[in-house]
């Protein structure tokens, strides 16, 4: 397997909760694949209370808590920076506790200076680790790998571009042409809907992917009763996929959770990890 054109990888976690991240692991697996250099960042909300309305116990138990929550950052950041240490892999390892929304913009400015992001799937959609992956994908102009829990090894035997013929599937897919030519197989799912006809079929984008030396297996299908999402589910199942490749939120925030969507469906209960692209 031979990864070109990644160079320079963001990893980012939060130790707000209990969970085991996976994205150190992964990013560490990917950049010895790679030979590429890693960034791992341990981010941490800051909880502020305004001092007119908090009592010293109260201001104190806060203190107390961004104190320990820092900490476990900084522990499982250098722990990164030891494990990249022994594999050979270059890597710069640090510490951010700030305010959510500030912390996020400065998340999201780091993620600009790298060729891709790397993070576990948010706990849920107003949680902290969403705040960072929606800043690292919109305001950064850089694609983002999401993780499903539990997953920590690198592979790409097989590759599925989840597309449905609009523009930010075609930037997802040539962003993620590194991750193509790598793999074994790749196919590319079109979960076919009425009234889009300004859509691109797969058959008029499969001679790009061959001029790229990538030969997709194309598979148009319909939609079945569950919708899109259920469906590019289950074909990633059967083809017991790595990496699925898709343009990221396709309606704004507002509309994403009232209506739903394949993205927001996807990062809810990943099949396989996200390569998402805006």
């Amino acid at each position: 397997m031979t990864i070109e054109g990644v160079k320079n990888l963001l990893v980012g976690f939060t130790k707000d909760d209990d969970r085991t991240s996976c994205a150190v692991a992964y990013g560490l697996a990917l950049a010895q694949e790679a030979g590429a250099h890693v960034t791992i960042q341990g981010v941490s909300s800051k909880i502020v209370v305004a001092q007119p309305i908090a009592s010293s116990v109260a201001q104190g138990l806060v203190a107390d808590d961004n104190r320990r929550r820092l900490a476990l950052a900084e522990a499982a950041a250098e722990a990164a920076r030891r494990d990249a240490a022994a594999k050979g892999v270059p890597c710069v390892a640090q510490t951010v506790q700030m305010r959510l929304t500030d912390a996020a913009a400065v998340f999201g400015r780091q993620a600009r200076l790298h060729d891709l992001t790397i993070m576990d799937r948010p706990s849920d959609l107003l949680s902290f680790p969403r705040a960072l992956l929606e800043e690292a994908l919109f305001a950064s102009g850089r694609p983002a790998i999401v993780l499903p829990e539990g997953r920590t090894d690198f592979r790409l035997e097989h590759v599925m571009v989840a597309w449905d013929g609009s523009a930010r599937a075609a930037r997802a897919l040539n962003e993620a042409m590194p991750f193509l030519r790598a793999a074994e197989s790749v196919s590319l799912v079109a979960a076919s809907e009425k009234g889009k006809d300004e859509a691109i079929p797969g058959s008029e984008i499969a001679p790009h992917l061959a001029r790229h030396g990538i030969e997709a297996t194309l598979v148009d299908l319909p939609v079945g009763a569950g919708g899109a999402a259920e469906t590019l589910r289950q074909q990633a199942q059967v083809r017991r996929t790595d990496l699925i490749v898709m343009g990221a939120f396709v309606h704004s925030w507002w509309r994403q959770v009232t209506l739903g969507g394949v993205t927001e469906d996807f990062l809810e209960n990943p099949p396989a990890p996200l390569f998402l692209s805006h």
